[in-house]
């Protein structure tokens, strides 16, 4: 019996000591919440980057001139010359809020051939081979963060090699290096710290310029030869600057 009144009375005093020992427990401190952080794409820095796609170059062939005769602009027919280019551009862009500014130099390699028959001088065929590009050019976008969509204009050049063939065979030829202007406009995504990829497309317009022909190093003929090209490219980016961290 004693036994029993000793573990109630043990059991008793315990029940009692509880709530004033969790009574003397220190409350548990505060903690802040951590800062949220965001990252902010900046589009700020040197770059530089490769490109590839294809052009098509319109060209129209107005022959003025034959053996020293001059005579006005008669129109020997127009054809397209289409293929391939691949290059590289390097450039700088300084972004101002959602604004981004920037100058660029491309050049590439291109592979565009065409051709079509005379419809003065026939059996022979006008060809047409441009097989280089440059552009330089400003450029104005907008940023939405990662997202970047801008125009560009300035000066474009392309290297063209004129030939006058008979059933495959080279008759007379000419080749020149052409100045005019270029616009163009793309969307650009930056995909990962540094890196982004674009979709671009330029118009560029060449205007008129005479070439003289020979053959056998003797002048046989004059072409005013209008040209514009077509440009769509997908480009690689690689910028020296990158995303920085905004916090908020």
């Amino acid at each position: 019996m004693k036994k029993i009144l000793l573990a109630s009375a043990s059991l008793f005093a315990l029940s009692a000591l509880a709530p004033a020992s969790a009574a003397d427990l220190a409350a548990r401190p505060y903690t802040k919440a951590p800062v949220a952080v965001a990252s902010i794409y900046n589009w700020s820095g040197f770059y530089i980057g490769a490109n590839a796609g294809g052009a098509s170059s319109h060209n129209c062939w107005d022959v003025n001139n034959i053996a020293g005769i001059p005579g006005p602009d008669t129109a020997e027919g127009c054809h397209n010359a289409t293929g391939a280019v691949v290059g590289g551009q390097i450039g700088y862009r300084w972004q101002s809020t959602n604004w981004v500014f920037g100058l660029e130099a491309q050049g590439d390699w291109a592979n565009l051939k065409g051709s079509n028959t005379s419809l003065v001088l026939a059996p022979l065929v006008n060809e047409t081979k441009i097989d280089a590009i440059g552009l330089f050019t400003g450029q104005v976008g907008y940023a939405w963060n990662n997202v970047l969509w801008y125009v560009k204009g300035g000066a474009a050049v392309t290297h063209a090699k004129y030939n006058g063939t008979v059933v495959g065979v080279v008759l007379d030829s000419a080749s020149e290096t052409r100045w005019g202007g270029a616009v163009g406009t793309g969307l650009e995504f930056g995909f990962a710290p540094n890196w982004s990829v674009a979709i671009e497309y330029d118009h560029l317009f060449m205007g008129k310029r005479n070439n003289s022909f020979t053959v056998l190093g003797f002048n046989d003929r004059i072409d005013n030869i209008k040209q514009d090209v077509d440009m769509g490219t997908v480009r690689l980016n690689y910028t020296f600057g990158g995303p920085v961290v905004a916090r908020y």
